[in-house]
């Protein structure tokens, strides 16, 4: 089993943690902003469901 020849550092890993904690922080806030404008009927866009791509071989 491969294994690491030297322990990471604790602000390697930090600096890891932070950047994917600021990615998933970015992606949840466009959700919150797509479900909010969904909700009000102003989006444009929707992703498209089973149904809708049914439709479109058909």
């Amino acid at each position: 089993m491969a294994v690491p020849k030297k322990k990471t550092s604790k602000t390697k890993r930090d600096q890891r943690r932070s950047n994917w904690r600021r990615k998933a922080a970015l992606e949840a806030q466009k959700a919150i902003s797509l479900g909010k404008s969904v909700l009000s009927g102003r989006s444009t866009f929707v992703y498209p469901t089973d149904e809708d791509e049914e439709d479109e071989e058909t």
